[in-house]
C-alpha cells in the first residue's frame, strides 16, 4: 500500500475550505454576468434569427453571413450556464473549450458580416425596416444589432482572462507568468503524485492549460502572506506529451494516469474513478 506522509500532502481543512470560497465565488461571478450575457444575446435569437427564418426576409446565405454559429454558440452558452448553476465549474468549462471553434469562425467571419448587413441595410427596404422595428423594442434599451454581434468574441476574452487572474492570484510570488495571449484555462484540481522510487505519495494541486500542465503545493497554513496560497513546483508543457490511463496499480476504484513528457515522465493517482476519466479526457483534449 501507498504511504501518505508528505508534510503538505493533506493540507488543512481550513485552507482547503478557502480554496472552494474563493473558486466559488469565481463561480458566482461568472454565472452572473453569463446570465446578462445571454439575455442579450437572446435579443438577436430571438427577435432577428428565427423571425427572419421565418419571414425568409433575407437569403439563407445571407443568414449565414451575418450571423454565422451564433445559435449554436448561444446553446454551448446556455450549457455552460447549467453547470455553473449546478456549481461544476471545471466540468462547465471544460466543455465550453470544446466549443472554442465555433468562436474562431464567428471571429473570422465578423468582418465580413458586419459588411453585409451594411448592404442589406442599403438595398433591402422590408429588412431596413423590420430592423429599425425590432430595436425600438424596449428589451433592446437602446442597443442596435450592430451592438450586439460582436458580444460573444467580448464575452469569451472576459471569461478566460477572469479565470487566468483567479489562478495567477492563487500562486505565489511572480515567478510562474499564466497570462499568455492565446492560452485557456481548462480545470483545476487535487491529485496524488506516484513517485518513482519509495512509498510516500504527495498530494498536490493540478492547473491544466491549453498548453501548460502546472502542479503546485499548499504553502505552509501558518504563513503570514501565503497561507491560502500555492506554491509552483513544476510547469510541464504540454506540445511533448503523451497521457495514458494505467490500470491495476490501486485497490480502490480509483486509477492511475502515466503522463510522459521528454525527461520525465508524471505518474498521477487518484480513488475516484469518474476524477481519473475525467482528468484523462481534458488532459488527451489539451494535448490535442
Amino acid at each position: 500500500n501507498f504511504l501518505c506522509t508528505d508534510a503538505v500532502c493533506c493540507p488543512p481543512v481550513s485552507q482547503r475550505a478557502r480554496w472552494e470560497r474563493k473558486r466559488s465565488r469565481t463561480a458566482k461571478e461568472l454565472l452572473e454576468t453569463e446570465h446578462k450575457y445571454l439575455k442579450q444575446l437572446d435579443l438577436v435569437i430571438t427577435f432577428f434569427v428565427t423571425i427572419l427564418k421565418a419571414k425568409g426576409t433575407l437569403k439563407p446565405a445571407v443568414m449565414e453571413t451575418i450571423f454565422g454559429p451564433l445559435e449554436s454558440i448561444y446553446s454551448a452558452s446556455q450549457v455552460l450556464s447549467l453547470h455553473l448553476e449546478r456549481g461544476n465549474l471545471g466540468l462547465g468549462l471544460e466543455n465550453f473549450c470544446q466549443k472554442l471553434e465555433l468562436y474562431g469562425h464567428y471571429a473570422e467571419n465578423l468582418e465580413q458580416a458586419n459588411k453585409t448587413l451594411k448592404e442589406q441595410l442599403r438595398k433591402n427596404k422590408s429588412f431596413r425596416r423590420f430592423k429599425k422595428l425590432q430595436e425600438t423594442r424596449p428589451q433592446f434599451q437602446g442597443k442596435k444589432l450592430e451592438d450586439l454581434l460582436p458580444l460573444p468574441l467580448q464575452r469569451l476574452q472576459q471569461e478566460n482572462s477572469l479565470q487566468l487572474l483567479r489562478v495567477q492570484k492563487l500562486l505565489k510570488g511572480r515567478k510562474t507568468q499564466l497570462l499568455t495571449a492565446g492560452r485557456w484555462y481548462i480545470r483545476e484540481g487535487w491529485l496524488l503524485v506516484v513517485p518513482s522510487k519509495g512509498k510516500e505519495l504527495k498530494r498536490r494541486m493540478f492547473f491544466l492549460f491549453s498548453d501548460i500542465f502546472v502542479a503546485t503545493k499548499p504553502c505552509h497554513p501558518l504563513h503570514l502572506l501565503n497561507s491560502n496560497k500555492f506554491a509552483c513546483t513544476a510547469v510541464y508543457p504540454l506540445h511533448q506529451c503523451e497521457v495514458d490511463k494505467v490500470f491495476g496499480h490501486t485497490q480502490s476504484q480509483g486509477g492511475l494516469l502515466s503522463l510522459s513528457f521528454p525527461h520525465k515522465t508524471l505518474l498521477l493517482m487518484s480513488s475516484d474513478q469518474q476524477d481519473v476519466n475525467d482528468w484523462y479526457q481534458s488532459l488527451k483534449a489539451a494535448v490535442r
